[in-house]
């Protein structure tokens, strides 16, 4: 297992008297996964339940940022050395740091990620699509890119003379393994494991909840986009290289069948399926799952509770299982 910087200190998420340690990992050849999630991956770190660990990722080829304009000096080197470097890759094509392994997360429990900070270590993303992929590929039959400048003081993109989009980064795939039957699961599609949400209301400052799928729930990230727009229909967001702190923490008295979130002012529920329709069913049937167990609220009031407070919204629609999730304020449970 490979050797990594530890730093320790206390927690402000568990009491005063515990320890909790602190990891950065960096984005190399030796501690990325290309284009899978598996049970069967080695973890590169093992940490305890409550330590934060600091994730570099990237994104992308040298070969297609250089043709877009970025010049060969401004590629990152991690970047250069993974694509050199790494061979075994695939079914998907997502470059993901991990896995990471975390002491007591066993099947069956919740694997809380805590999103402390998200940062943005370069001036710039892109947005491309191919001719075979996006939501209308009937409508464009051929394949563009386009690199996007980004002002890291003024926090926007600079998309087109004229057009600024405020930068909002978040990681579009954060995930464990999935089940161990799965085999060799594709990063593209969302499922149990969580993995490719592409959610961007998961920015700094939210919790992402994962039901766990085997020992040590083996944590990954990746995908960091500088923004996107809900539905992400082209296929890509603002692609870009991105570094985060997470606080990993087991919980043992949270089942779930499906990822769920919550940021400081929304609980947030999921459906991932192939069809748009179903993918809504199940996020409406988890916000109502959630109000009764948790809320504690009959079935007949949960429904009717989420229809005349939650908004559902489509997340994606391109990454062979569409995503719906359903925000409810958290400011509507008043103290009786």
């Amino acid at each position: 297992m490979l050797k990594l910087t530890r730093f320790v200190a206390v927690s402000l998420a568990v009491p005063s008297a515990l320890v909790a340690a602190s990891w950065f990992v960096k984005a190399t050849p030796q501690t990325v996964v290309v284009g899978h999630y598996s049970a069967t991956t080695p973890p590169i770190l093992t940490v305890k339940s409550g330590d934060v660990v600091d994730l570099e990722t990237v994104s992308g080829s040298p070969a297609s940022l250089m043709r877009m304009g970025l010049a060969e000096k401004d590629v990152p080197p991690a970047l250069v050395a993974i694509t050199r470097d790494v061979k075994d890759r695939g079914p998907g094509g997502h470059i993901l740091t991990g896995p990471i392994f975390v002491e007591g997360a066993e099947v069956g429990d919740t694997l809380e990620v805590r999103i402390e900070r998200v940062t943005l270590p370069v001036p710039w993303a892109y947005n491309s699509f191919r001719s075979t992929s996006g939501f209308l590929p009937e409508d464009f039959p051929t394949s563009a890119s386009k690199l996007i400048p980004l002002d890291l003081t003024r926090k926007v993109a600079k998309f087109a003379p004229g057009i600024e989009i405020p930068l909002r980064p978040f990681f579009g795939s954060m995930g464990v393994a999935p089940p161990p039957d799965a085999g060799r699961f594709n990063s593209a599609p969302p499922w149990m494991h969580a993995g490719n949400l592409d959610n961007k209301e998961l920015v700094q400052g939210t919790v992402l909840y994962i039901p766990v799928h085997v020992k040590g729930a083996l944590f990954q990230v990746g995908d960091g986009h500088a923004g996107q727009g809900d539905g992400e229909v082209d296929i890509t967001a603002m692609e870009t290289a991105l570094n985060g702190s997470f606080r990993l923490i087991v919980r043992k008295d949270l089942h779930l069948k499906w990822p769920r979130a919550e940021t400081p002012t929304h609980y947030i529920v999921m459906g991932m399926n192939e069809e748009l329709v179903d993918a809504t069913k199940q996020a409406v049937r988890e916000m109502i799952d959630f109000l009764v167990t948790e809320k504690h609220l009959t079935r007949e009031d949960a429904y009717m509770l989420s229809s005349v407070a939650a908004d559902f919204s489509i997340t994606q629609l391109v990454d062979g299982k569409k995503g719906v999730h359903g925000m409810l304020r958290k400011s509507l449970f008043v103290p009786r």
